[in-house]
Order: C-alpha cells, then sequence, then structure tokens
C-alpha cells in the first residue's frame, strides 16, 4: 500500500470523531439555550416572589396570593432541579467532545509515529466518549421530563 493511500485512510478514521465533535457541538448549542431559558424563568419567579413579599408587608395578603406564593416556591424548587440536569448534559456533552478530540489525535499520532498496538486505546476513547454522549442524551432526557412536570403544576396551580 502506497503513502498517500495511508494518508487518506487515516484521515477518513480522524473524520469519525469530527462527525461526532461536530454532533455534539449542536447538542450543546441546544443545551446552553434550555440552561438560559430555565434561569431566565427562575429570575421571573424569584421577582415575582420578591413583590408578594413587599406585598405581604403592605396590605392584607389574599389567599390566591398565598397560592401563587406556594406555587412560586414549588417551581423554583423544582427549576433548581432542572438547572443541575442541564448541567450535568452540557458537561457529558463536553467530556465526549474532549474524548473524541482525544481520539482523533491518538489516530493522527499513531499513523505518524508508526505506534504498534495502540488500536485498543483509540477504540477505548472513543467508546468512552460515545457512553459520554449517551449520558448526556440521558440527562437532556431527563430535563425534558422535569419541564413538562413543572408546566403541568403550573396549569393545576391556576385551575
Amino acid at each position: 500500500m502506497d503513502i498517500s493511500a495511508t494518508v487518506v485512510q487515516v484521515i477518513q478514521a480522524m473524520l469519525a470523531p469530527g462527525i461526532m465533535i461536530s454532533a455534539c457541538g449542536l447538542l450543546l448549542l441546544g443545551m446552553n439555550n434550555k440552561y438560559s431559558l430555565v434561569v431566565n424563568r427562575i429570575r421571573l419567579l424569584g421577582e415575582e416572589r420578591r413583590k408578594f413579599s413587599i406585598k405581604a408587608s403592605e396590605k392584607e395578603f389574599l389567599y390566591q396570593d398565598e397560592i401563587r406564593l406556594k406555587s412560586i416556591s414549588i417551581q423554583l424548587e423544582k427549576l433548581k432541579y432542572r438547572v443541575v440536569l442541564v448541567r450535568n448534559a452540557v458537561l457529558s456533552y463536553s467530556i465526549a467532545v474532549a474524548l473524541f478530540v482525544i481520539t482523533s489525535m491518538q489516530i493522527g499520532f499513531t499513523f505518524a509515529l508508526k505506534l504498534p498496538g495502540s488500536e485498543p486505546l483509540i477504540i477505548a476513547s472513543f467508546s468512552f466518549g460515545m457512553l459520554f454522549v449517551l449520558a448526556g442524551i440521558c440527562y437532556a432526557a431527563a430535563e425534558t421530563i422535569k419541564g413538562y412536570e413543572i408546566i403541568n403544576y403550573e396549569i393545576k396551580a391556576h385551575e
């Protein structure tokens, strides 16, 4: 086999982790958007709770105000957990990207330095990267379920 064919094969082998890096980038972008939305919701509910606290000290507190204040407190607790899930998903995707970069580098170094027997290490780093992608997807799914629960609670609180 000539050297140019080998170089092409190495570049092709390095592209698989590169494609996973790109895929994780898209997943990270989506999770960052979710993170921004959750944090914004926490801030809005916190501001609403502060307004209720001021209102409570000024005049009589209505029954509806008590219900809303309880609803806000419950939602804030659930949102706090939701932020943890988003953080875990982002960390999982970030670790996966690092492992895919390491895999690409291992492939390149194996070829450039003619390192025999490094295939198990390459396969291991790529496989661990895929496991972290799976972990990130699980955290993202749990976060979606938690978001649905919060919306259901909000709807029921207003009925």
